[in-house]
């Protein structure tokens, strides 16, 4: 494990991290928003503000892990970008983007981009102390509670001033979904980091609420899975098996748990993710990568970058709550090795491939695009050397 992680620690300092700074845009502020599959880049595409926030989360933890100053000028120029451009002065709330030069692109409101921003808001503040990203982070905590709740939950998609509309930015697989799970943990993933800095109590009562909504709505006990797209009752509407979110969420639980520091909910969420860690093992894991996912029972047999990265994580976490369960480790070993293969782009100027088919060749898809971030393959190496790292 440890030659994992020098690797691991190498491939973050000499590989991500120049990658992302040299697509600082030193004009128009932020970072570039799509280079091809071809490694040409497009100056003039939109910024996705999700991508922003990932950027802004990725470097600012970058920062407090290395203590390169130069990540904390990287992490203020995200942040400057956020500040200044995606965020809505009239109406409140972050954009879904915005084109190259800052001005509003797609004005549509989403609690899953909301959510982000206060995620990385969050890390930000930690990183450099800076009181005006804390406050920031709590406007939007409340701008979600008061536009973007329901009685059973998190409304999801909206128009510039907060009116409902169809959710086809986090629907897929020929479903139109009102709720979703992904947004539920990448919001509960957001509370969490905003909980971590400052210790709100109304922010650990969403905690809980959120938690409660995974156990008993959303996490399928007959299945052990959660489900993925829901109506606004919180009814499936697809057979459809996540196996990178589900992974992702075992440790985003967890981790969330951890902070908060409250013995009942480590008794009611544990015992799921686990379950949730095992049954990915022996479903999703063929002996060297994760499938993606499995919908009516039909593997989805390609390897997406960010379902590796996660499962990383999500594998190591699961061994070092249970030691006993080595093959986690070994699994987490093995999809590092497959990553080393076949998804980091070998090619002068590029990063990580988006995926590679079943015979493990890549599948021409952006590099970088509004989707396409540091966010989960970041993270991964973040998390790697934060855990086992000496």
């Amino acid at each position: 494990m440890q030659t994992m992680v020098k690797e691991i620690r190498r491939h973050l300092e000499s590989e991500l991290i120049p990658f992302w700074e040299g697509l600082k845009d030193e004009k128009f502020g932020g970072y570039y928003g799509y280079m091809g599959y071809d490694l040409n880049l497009d100056k003039t595409y939109e910024k996705g503000c999700i991508l922003n926030s990932r950027i802004l989360w990725f470097f600012s933890n970058a920062y407090m892990l290395l203590g390169d100053g130069k990540l904390k000028e990287d992490a203020r120029h995200a942040y400057e970008f956020l500040r200044d451009h995606c965020l809505d002065r009239e109406y409140g709330g972050v954009f879904w983007s915005v084109a190259c030069d800052g001005r509003v692109k797609d004005d549509t409101k989403h609690t899953y981009n909301q959510a982000f921003a206060i995620y990385a808001l969050s890390s930000y503040y930690d990183a450099v102390k800076e009181e005006e990203a804390l406050e920031l982070a709590k406007e939007l905590e409340r701008l979600i509670e008061e536009k973007c709740t329901d009685s059973l939950g998190y409304q999801e998609a909206f128009t510039r001033d907060f009116r409902p509309r169809d959710n086809e930015k986090l629907s897929e697989n020929g479903v139109m979904a009102q709720k979703t799970m992904n947004t539920l943990l990448h919001v509960f993933e957001a509370y969490t980091e905003l909980y971590r800095v400052c210790r709100d109590e109304k922010t650990a009562a969403k905690l809980r609420g959120m938690m409660d909504t995974v156990a008993d709505r959303v996490y399928n006990p007959k299945l052990g899975r959660q489900e993925v797209f829901f109506d606004k009752e919180w009814n499936p509407l697809i057979d459809l098996y996540s196996y990178g979110h589900d992974i992702e969420a075992a440790w985003l639980i967890d981790r969330g748990v951890n902070i908060l520091g409250d013995p009942e909910y480590e008794k009611k969420l544990s015992p799921i993710t686990n379950e949730i860690t095992k049954h990915i093992y022996e479903r999703a894991f063929d002996g060297k990568a994760l499938m993606n996912e499995a919908e009516n029972g039909v593997q989805d047999k390609t390897r997406v970058w960010w379902v590796q990265a996660e499962g990383i994580v999500g594998f190591l976490n699961g061994y070092q709550k249970e030691p006993d369960h080595k093959e986690y480790l070994n699994a987490a070993e093995t999809l590092w090795e497959y990553i080393k293969a076949h998804l980091i782009d070998q090619r002068n100027g590029s990063e990580w491939f988006w995926a590679a088919d079943e015979k493990d060749r890549p599948i021409e898809k952006p590099i970088v695009e509004p989707w396409k971030c540091p966010y989960h393959n970041g993270r991964m190496c973040m998390e790697v050397i934060r855990r086992i790292g000496k």
